[in-house]
């Protein structure tokens, strides 16, 4: 089965200094990259996703910002496609699902941020749409949240976040894991 690894919004904004800073941020960035040299080692199809905020009143991945674009540590090669979006899932107002096709791409290996946000709306758009996906836990980042009061540290709403996406919507594994496989 041919696999594809879709890397979803690691962007400036939210690193250390950005306007939405997400916990952990740079070590899920660093198995993002681990990730990335695998499938290029592999000569496997790596497509990297860009969201660029276009609703009035946004505070992060503004465009013409230093904060919407791709963190060094994950940029797209030459070859490698990029694509943007508007919201939270990769597939919504975008040819992410006919490009995965067009390269015979039956199995999408996930990784990036936000976990809550973006990474559970992506996987489930995926496996709406037929692909078998696998999320990489230590390559995905969270922050934060509050509810009802409450705050929920990043640690629980990613635990929270793998565990529902664990059951059918995708194989969870850790970077590690996943290249040594």
């Amino acid at each position: 089965m041919n696999q594809g690894l879709v890397v979803v919004d690691v962007q400036n904004d939210y690193f250390p200094g950005g306007s939405m800073e997400l916990v952990e941020i740079q070590s899920a960035a660093e198995n993002c990259r681990l990730l990335i040299d695998y499938f290029r080692e592999h000569q496997l199809p790596i497509f990297h996703i860009q969201h660029l905020a276009l609703r009035e009143g946004a505070t992060f991945f503004v465009p013409g910002t230093a904060g919407c674009e791709i963190h060094p540590l994950v940029t797209p090669g030459e070859d490698e496609l990029l694509l943007t979006k508007h919201f939270p899932s990769a597939f919504r107002d975008t040819p992410l699902a006919q490009k995965l096709k067009d390269a015979g791409v039956e199995s999408l290996v996930i990784c990036g941020a936000m976990t809550h946000m973006c990474i559970d709306t992506t996987t489930r758009a995926a496996f709406d749409l037929g692909f078998q996906c696998q999320v990489i836990a230590d390559a995905c980042a969270t922050r934060d949240l509050e509810y009802d009061g409450r705050r929920i540290v990043a640690a629980d709403v990613q635990a929270a976040f793998m565990a529902a996406l664990g059951m059918p919507f995708a194989k969870i594994t850790t970077a590690r894991q996943f290249t040594a496989a």
